[in-house]
């Protein structure tokens, strides 16, 4: 009876565990590469786009420069997909936004502005405010 219950929950450990199979990003130091995801079930390519970027925030922008580049050429596909040092960077309409995996969760780094540049979400809200985002500024001093 211990050995059935044993089994059983082992057996169920291992179905969950092959529910939550996500795919990784190389971590190759200072290696950016954009992402091709295959037909459904096959493993992504990783294509190298730039060596020797020092931070993700480069890697972002040498992917929005190929992004670009293919628009310009008459591609249709508007949104990329990269990895930098075991992270996935996300490219769309909204803006930039890196996640550890390439199913999971995605958190924003840099929002699109009006014109379709890329800045700090912080920047985009000091533009609408006509304020820094993070502190008040101070008052004028009072005329004597």
């Amino acid at each position: 009876m211990r050995t059935s219950i044993l089994l059983a929950f082992g057996a169920g450990v291992l179905a969950l565990g092959a529910c939550q199979q996500s795919t990784k990003a190389p971590f190759n130091q200072g290696v950016c590469y954009a992402v091709e995801l295959g037909p459904d079930g096959a493993a992504p390519k990783f294509n190298v786009v730039a060596e020797n970027q020092p931070q993700i925030e480069f890697c972002a922008a040498r992917l929005e420069e190929m992004r670009q580049r293919f628009l310009r050429m008459g591609g249709t596909r508007r949104e990329i997909i990269g990895a930098y040092q075991g992270r996935f960077i996300f490219i769309d309409r909204a803006g930039v936004s890196f996640g550890q995996t390439l199913e999971g969760s995605r958190f924003m780094a840099l929002a699109r502005t009006g014109d379709g540049r890329l800045a700090i979400p912080g920047a985009i809200q000091q533009e609408v405010d006509g304020g820094p985002a993070t502190a008040p500024t101070a008052p004028a001093p009072p005329a004597n």
